[in-house]
């Protein structure tokens, strides 16, 4: 064997080498990517239990959410203010989920399930009257993807399924 032989054997080889890195490195890649989808989703989901924990937890804050979704006027000046402060972070967490879909952390069919919530809540009386007072505290992006959403058939949240479920 000539040197011009081994050479070449050992461009193959080396060739060969490189190949298999770069696909190892993009399974890799992908397995992180997947990663971090998974988690983005789960924080997801934590963001918003964070936000409602407290309503299952606390007949109180319970009522003043579940009216003031329905009749705010039913509020005191107190109980509305605990109310949009709730809205607030709860509009907040749909600005970070929908932040997360938008730029590919999120699966659509998990978005689909979390775009149909939020099309129930944002047309309550409650949060559609906080929208219109304090759309500025939100990402344009988010405006406007809420502005452009359709409204549901029946508007369903915690307030309005309460009285259906006595039926």
């Amino acid at each position: 064997m000539n040197w011009d032989a081994i050479s070449a054997i050992s461009q193959l080889i080396g060739s060969i080498a490189v190949v298999l890195s770069v696909l190892y490195l993009a399974l890799q890649v992908h397995r992180s990517t997947r990663v971090a989808k998974l988690a983005t989703q789960d924080a997801a989901a934590t963001a918003l239990r964070e936000v409602t924990a407290p309503f299952m937890e606390n007949a109180e804050l319970e009522r003043i959410w579940r009216l003031g979704l329905e009749d705010i006027g039913a509020l005191s000046v107190e109980e509305r203010a605990r109310f949009f402060h709730a809205a607030y972070q709860f509009l907040k967490a749909f600005e970070t989920i929908h932040f997360h879909y938008v730029y590919g952390s999120m699966d659509k069919q998990l978005w689909d399930g979390w775009k149909g919530l939020l099309r129930h809540y944002i047309v309550a009386p409650g949060i559609a009257h906080y929208w219109t007072l304090r759309p500025e505290v939100f990402s344009q992006r988010f405006r406007n993807f809420v502005n452009s959403l359709e409204p549901p058939a029946k508007q369903r949240t915690v307030g309005t399924l309460f009285g259906e479920e006595r039926k």
